[in-house]
């Protein structure tokens, strides 16, 4: 009889062995995933391996690259900021001489003499310590109008010079090594109209 129930039991749940298809098929499946991740050759990990190092390698010697140009930069022009800042003491100085020739009180006087020559030490003094620290003036005065280094302020007639020749230095500029520390501020010459005419003309005559 138990037989009988067991037979029974078994028609009666025929999808039984289908059930245990299904899982020996997805075992099979999971099997053969495993085996093809495995399947990787040790060759083809050293050659991945190796591309790693090579990138990391690489990378660290950008970077050592780039940590001594800032290292380089910041020996060199470490000071710019101060240097620039300085800068203000020749001005004054500069503004402090002007003044004082223009006072009409001062004029001819023994007193301006010797301020103003006691003023020109402490320039000249300052002038050379920046010439030790690498800091030096911009040439400017009758060289020609370079912006690079000149900074173009007005425009002065004069016919006894190249047009965009420096006439007048407003402020002296100065360079630090071969960087610029601030430009030199001037005035150019040009041609009078009457001049500029005048050449015109004679350019005019010359195509006929």
């Amino acid at each position: 009889m138990e037989k009988e129930q067991n037979i029974n039991k078994d028609q009666n749940n025929p999808n039984k062995e289908v059930l245990e298809d299904k899982s020996e098929s997805g075992n099979n499946t999971e099997k053969k995933g495993l085996e093809e991740i495995k399947e990787v050759s040790p060759e083809e990990k050293i050659k991945e391996l190796e591309d790693k190092l090579s990138r990391t390698l690489a990378e660290m010697e950008n970077q050592r690259r780039r940590f001594e140009k800032e290292k380089d930069e910041a020996f060199e022009y470490g000071g710019f900021s101060f240097a620039r800042e300085n800068l203000n003491l020749i001005d004054n100085l500069e503004r402090a001489k002007q003044s004082l020739q223009n006072d009409e009180t001062l004029k001819n006087s023994e007193v301006l003499d010797k301020t103003l020559e006691h003023l020109e030490i402490i320039y000249k003094d300052l002038i050379s310590i920046f010439t030790k620290n690498n800091i030096k003036p911009i040439e400017a005065i009758n060289k020609k109008l370079d912006p690079n280094y000149h900074q173009a302020m007005m425009e002065i007639e004069d016919d006894n010079k190249e047009q965009g020749t420096i006439v007048q230095e407003i402020q002296k500029g100065f360079m630090m090594k071969e960087r610029l520390l601030r430009p030199s501020l001037v005035g150019v010459s040009k041609k009078s109209e009457k001049k500029g005419n005048k050449d015109k003309k004679d350019e005019k005559n010359q195509d006929k």
